[in-house]
């Protein structure tokens, strides 16, 4: 029997691990009389409330996965705090459950805790997305990712640049899998259930970007989000096309929201909406003309969906979506986020070829490993 804790930090994780439960459960099914040393069990873990805000009641129910069993509860804005309250926690829930391996997913101060907690238990520990890197230690993520790259028995990569990053580091090449990039198979998986919002219905027209803010030091830059907005709003109403007007869709939440909501841009052309459902966000950004976003996981979803998508930073943890996908980074260039949006709208954008390992398979390569390792 091997026994998975499966660690999610914040809502973008529960779409990474999905296809992991969707594979435990898959295997569970096809072999209901294995041997007791060859099954496979899971158990949820959030580090977070079970009252999170940021987790929306349709969540689980659209990634086909149950709720979080065991909850942390780590609710603090200090990383410190964080780290201290989750290791504590995660402490406490290995000495009543029987754990034989620990996926951690990403690169968040909960993230890490979890991941120095389980190597002082001395259980395997897998890191999921493992080897991205901004090459910039001033990042507190970076600094994660750093140190839970470093702990980990096995480093589950998205890629071939992945892989070399976390070689170059001195990691054991036996401890590296380029398994392909799971959130993929999350999206493979929900094309034919996607939701239109119902927030976009009155809409005259289908024509229009979306436009998506969460990065905190974005968020804090308001005089270049300020010009940013102002840039994007210009180079629409220039586009104009009185039969189908251009339209620009921002989902927000929470500070995002209030700060481009306090900026008092005047268009009709703006709609500022309120989060949608997950299946309703790939329906969005899928049918969008372009994207215009600062998120990582948006870029590389555009990328397997062939959209344009600008990334308002000036680098990438995800390079593969730049060199072979439909993502550009502007960085604080408002003259090139301009001509980037024109190119847009005139059809010069680029089509994406796909990364290798885009193909919805990941989850099965991850839980291959998994039993290989514990066989």
């Amino acid at each position: 029997m091997t026994n998975i804790c499966i660690v999610a930090g914040a809502r973008p994780n529960f779409i990474k691990v999905a296809p992991i439960i969707w594979a435990v459960e898959k295997l569970a099914d096809q072999h209901t009389t294995r041997q007791a040393d060859q099954q496979v069990t899971y158990h949820l873990v959030y580090t977070g409330c079970r009252d999170d805000k940021t987790l929306e009641p349709s969540l689980f129910d659209d990634l086909s996965i149950p709720a979080p069993q065991h909850f942390l509860n780590a609710n603090s804005n200090s990383l410190n705090e964080i780290t201290g309250h989750v290791m504590g926690e995660f402490e406490h829930y290995l000495d009543s459950h029987p754990t034989d391996v620990v996926i951690v997913v990403d690169d968040l101060a909960s993230t890490m805790a979890v991941a120095i907690v389980a190597k002082k238990r001395g259980i395997k520990l897998a890191h999921l997305v493992a080897g991205t890197r901004s090459f910039d230690i001033s990042m507190p993520k970076e600094v994660n990712r750093l140190v839970i790259d470093g702990l980990s028995d096995l480093l589950f990569t998205a890629g071939a640049g992945a892989s070399s990053i976390v070689t170059r580091e001195g990691a054991d090449t036996s401890n590296i899998y380029m398994v392909g990039n799971i959130l993929l198979d999350t999206l493979r998986h929900s094309m034919t259930r996607m939701v239109k919002p119902v927030a976009i219905e009155g809409m005259e027209s289908m024509r229009y970007l979306v436009f998506t803010l969460n990065r905190k030091a974005l968020i804090a830059d308001t005089q270049w989000l300020r010009q940013a907005m102002t840039t994007i709003m210009e180079t629409v109403a220039a586009y104009d096309h009185a039969d189908a007007p251009l339209q620009v869709v921002a989902p927000l939440r929470g500070e995002a929201r209030q700060v481009i909501e306090q900026m008092g841009i005047k268009s009709e052309r703006l709609h500022i909406i309120s989060p949608l459902s997950y299946l309703e966000f790939v329906w969005l950004t899928s049918h969008a003309m372009g994207i215009i976003t600062d998120s990582g996981n948006v870029a590389e979803e555009a990328t397997f969906n062939d959209v344009p998508c600008i990334t308002l930073n000036s680098y990438t943890e995800h390079i593969e979506t730049v060199t072979l996908g439909t993502n550009r980074l502007v960085g604080s260039d408002s003259e090139l986020l301009g001509k980037s949006i024109r190119e847009i709208l005139q059809g010069e954008w680029r089509h994406a070829t796909l990364p290798d390992r885009w193909d919805g398979r990941t989850a099965e390569r991850i839980l291959q490993i998994l039993v290989r390792q514990q066989s």
